[in-house]
């Protein structure tokens, strides 16, 4: 989208006396106009909407903004803000409704149902009648065919990485211990981190860096408090390495669908990436499943209401998980979501008390409150000095896909893909796209 920014002075030459029947023989020389202050001049940001007329953004409220909004940022200040706290009890909310669905899994293994790819099929199926229903409704057919043409290998290779991860993650809890499955977690935020800081340019400050030192700590503690006999290696060599080779498998494919859903949920409607990615996830699922034989185990079961129950529950809950990640992933980035999905492990003691009646020892509060302590120091420590903005750090990506920070502020007219992105149809994209247009940087913690 081309545009261009234009300085127009606000400051109107004075007129000079008015002539009189006095006066009429003599010319009438205006004095000169008083100089121009370019401390002053109101500088505006001309760009082209999609109907072709023309708008303009007020630069000089926008740098004031962004000079006062830098003087108030600070990590104390931040402390206090609603902000904050709604984004850590969202990663919360993700931790205890990703801690459901693997209580619901461990419901049906119990009862002799361990249908992978099954169960993930039915998760995506249902996302995808949501979703790709509302977007077909609200964009027309031709949108939607549009979007798919345009973008639809990046939602293909989406969701082979969260399906392939969500396969590995299974097969290491069968052939591993679940202290090695566990690893999982810091290796897939190794990798966020990682391809964040190397391919899209993501700056992590020291502060950052020390949070997820807290956090791995705590995570630690936790893993070798529970080294008792029963979580060491009952298979043979060969399946605690095909174990250990899963667990890294899936925690890259993690990973990598963490960072790429980042990036495409910032730069595309919600219901867009949830419905493309659905409907790839229930091709990929449903030829994995025939693949592995499992709809003959599917026939062969046991359909009785705790079984029914148990799955409709974690359908359910990995739907809702499924929503609520990229309004995190917006609010925050996908290196703070996995920092979030580490408390899961806590979570997960606290439904074994309740449910199993298991024996929780000091090290369980005390590796919960360092996890969440170092989220906190990860979330602040983002801001680091003036300019950081709120959240601290930049998504480049954002900046670079709306055209060097200045974008059409959605009036109507402005199209990303083919679909509208306008104020009506994703409030928190048009937020970050009014960031660029201000020149604020736009958060990625």
């Amino acid at each position: 989208m081309t545009h261009s920014a234009v300085s127009h002075g606000t400051d109107d030459a004075g007129a000079g006396p008015s002539s009189t029947g006095t006066d009429l023989g003599r010319a009438h020389i205006p004095p000169p106009p008083p100089p121009l202050k370019s401390d002053t001049s109101a500088t505006y940001d001309v760009y082209t909407t999609g109907d072709g007329s023309t708008d303009a953004v007020d630069s000089e409220h926008a740098t004031t903004a962004n000079h006062t909004t830098d003087k108030q940022q600070s990590p104390l200040a931040y402390l206090t803000t609603r902000e904050f706290y709604i984004t850590l009890l969202l990663g919360q909310i993700l931790a205890i409704t990703n801690t459901a669905c693997s209580t619901f899994s461990t419901l049906l293994a119990d009862r002799g149902v361990s249908l992978p790819a099954t169960q993930t099929f039915f998760n995506y199926l249902l996302l995808t009648v949501i979703f790709t229903s509302y977007t077909i409704h609200r964009h027309g057919l031709q949108g939607w065919t549009q979007s798919f043409l345009s973008r639809g290998w990046k939602y293909l290779l989406l969701s082979l990485f969260d399906v392939q991860g969500n396969y590995f993650l299974v097969l290491a809890y069968r052939n591993t211990t679940l202290l090695s499955a566990q690893l999982i977690n810091f290796w897939a935020i190794a990798i966020v981190v990682l391809i964040s800081s190397t391919i899209l340019g993501v700056h992590y400050h020291r502060p950052q860096l020390l949070g997820i030192s807290i956090c791995i700590a705590g995570m630690l503690l936790l893993l070798f408090s529970d080294r008792t006999p029963t979580t060491s290696p009952s298979g043979s060599a060969h399946n605690n390495l095909l174990g250990d080779l899963s667990a890294l498998t899936g925690a890259t494919s993690y990973g990598l669908a963490n960072v790429l859903e980042e990036v495409l949920v910032t730069t595309a409607p919600i219901d867009e990436v949830l419905g493309q990615m659905a409907l790839c996830g229930v091709c990929i699922t449903a030829l994995q499943a025939l693949a592995l034989g499992e709809l003959s185990a599917l026939r062969s079961t046991v359909w009785d209401v705790r079984v029914l129950g148990s799955w409709a529950a974690y359908t359910l809950c990995l739907a809702a998980f499924y929503c609520l990640v990229p309004l995190l992933l917006r609010r925050a980035s996908a290196a703070f979501f996995n920092l979030s999905m580490l408390t899961m492990n806590c979570w997960g003691v606290g439904v074994g008390v309740l449910l199993f009646r298991y024996q929780v020892g000091w090290a369980y509060p005390v590796a919960f409150a360092l996890i969440v302590a170092g989220q906190g120091v990860y979330f602040l420590g983002a801001v680091e000095g003036p300019g950081s903005g709120a959240g601290g750090g930049e998504k480049p990506w954002v900046r670079s896909y709306s055209g060097s920070g200045r974008v059409d502020t959605g009036r109507r007219g402005q199209r990303i893909g083919g679909l509208e992105a306008s104020s009506e149809e994703d409030p928190l994209l048009l937020r970050q796209e009014h960031q660029a247009v201000a020149g604020e940087r736009v958060s990625v913690v």
